[in-house]
């Protein structure tokens, strides 16, 4: 730990790149907890570099500069802007639940939990060790997405009142995805460095039958973003899947008290369906 002090001591360029790029990180001092977001605000998302084998496609290369102007377009302030008005509340969170004939499937994403051990959600997609077909495997699943540390109160504001409510259901678990997109905190060292500290500063909650994960996704999520039409990264996802992995619900910020009877409504239906 003293050789990791004194290396941010000497690279303050890195400390910076941690410092905006941890999506659930906090800085402690004494007391008082910092969000990395309100600290280093010009944060962009992932550093990249041009595989070298692309070099000569020129498809590969359209899409990078496609890629790269998207991504220029809206960076930080844009997203604070929106932020100042409307507070993360994109839409309005669905009243009645997805027909399963129209619902879209959620896009595969590997996440990381504290013990070093990994999965891909939806529960129940290819190379997990879920089986959405077994009886056993809970019926709806809650998902939380945090691309910053500023959104997790609002995530939060969902999670906990469901859990309140559904703490002896076995038929729901909750996730709560933290992405981490810096190409350095996803070096395998300093990955598990990471993760090892997480789990010192984010005990998980016990609660009865409901199962409750805090997990972390590493690396590149752009077209994991562009698939479910996430723009603003400073607000908080949320999404009810059914037990096939397809959204039912979403909601967007921080819950109001009518929104939060729309997600428990959605999902007793859901724990009933067939």
């Amino acid at each position: 730990m003293l050789k990791l002090r004194s290396s941010f001591n000497r690279a303050p360029s890195l400390t910076r790149e941690i410092l905006s790029s941890w999506g659930r990180g906090f800085l402690k001092d004494g007391d008082n907890f910092f969000s990395a977001d309100s600290i280093y605000p010009l944060q962009t998302t992932s550093v990249r570099f041009i595989d070298i084998h692309q070099l000569g496609n020129k498809e590969a290369i359209e899409k990078e500069r496609a890629r790269l102007a998207d991504e220029m377009s809206r960076g930080y302030f844009a997203d604070m802007s929106d932020l100042k008005k409307h507070g993360g509340k994109i839409a309005m969170a669905n009243k009645t639940v997805i027909p399963a004939a129209v619902a879209v499937k959620f896009p595969a994403v590997e996440v990381n939990f504290t013990d070093g051990r990994s999965m891909k959600l939806p529960v129940g997609s290819e190379g997990n060790v879920g089986d959405a077909c077994k009886t056993d495997a809970p019926k709806v699943t809650l998902l939380g997405l945090s691309f910053r540390a500023s959104s997790q109160p609002m995530i939060d504001s969902w999670s906990r009142p469901f859990i309140d409510v559904f703490r002896d259901s076995r038929n729901v678990q909750i996730y709560e995805v933290s992405f981490i997109e810096s190409w350095l905190l996803s070096l395998n060292p300093v990955k598990g460095l990471l993760l090892r500290l997480m789990k010192k500063s984010n005990p998980v909650d016990r609660t009865d039958a409901l199962q409750r994960h805090v997990v972390y996704s590493f690396g590149d999520h752009y077209y994991f973003r562009k698939e479910l039409k996430i723009l603003n990264l400073l607000t908080g996802y949320m999404f009810l899947l059914d037990k096939f992995g397809r959204i039912r619900w979403q909601g967007f910020g921080m819950a109001t008290e009518e929104e939060l009877s729309f997600l428990l409504s959605c999902t007793s239906l859901l724990t009933e369906e067939k």
